[in-house]
């Protein structure tokens, strides 16, 4: 199963950010994303267009944040990005004249639309500064028991 994810590799970069001083190219970000710069533009293109991060362009130029961390949700992130599936699974099919095959499909479609319901009220909860509290508390065990990430 091939797994999304563009909102996790967001999230890192974006919390990266918040740790640099001044803007970060989109070379630099591609890296930490282990992706290609035309990737990150055009991911950076749907958060900057509701207002979390901005661009600057020419010499020193580069992608920064727009907004302070504790006014970004997981939820605000995941809709930026356009709102990318969170399951795999579907129905076999949607357009079925089986009695059986209906009722397979909505109970599923029934319990696919609710769990997707809890977790976009979980993601609406947590914000970028809760993570980056937890990776600051984290920090000096971190840096006693593994390597630092020095994406950015």
């Amino acid at each position: 199963m091939i797994l999304d994810s563009r909102l996790s590799s967001v999230l890192h970069v974006l919390l990266h950010m918040a740790e640099h001083e001044g803007p970060i190219t989109s070379e630099v970000l591609a890296k930490a994303m282990s992706t290609n710069p035309v990737v990150v533009r055009r991911v950076m293109a749907g958060l900057r267009e509701q207002g979390y991060v901005r661009s600057t362009k020419g010499h020193r130029g580069g992608w920064e944040l727009a907004r302070r961390l504790e006014e970004i949700s997981l939820r605000d992130v995941y809709e930026a990005l356009g709102r990318p599936s969170f399951f795999a699974m579907g129905n076999r099919n949607n357009e079925s004249t089986c009695l059986v095959e209906r009722a397979v499909n909505a109970a599923l479609d029934q319990t696919l639309s609710e769990a997707e319901a809890l977790i976009l009220t979980r993601l609406d909860t947590v914000t970028l500064a809760m993570l980056s509290a937890e990776f600051h508390a984290g920090l000096p065990k971190h840096k006693r028991d593994a390597e630092v990430c020095h994406a950015v």
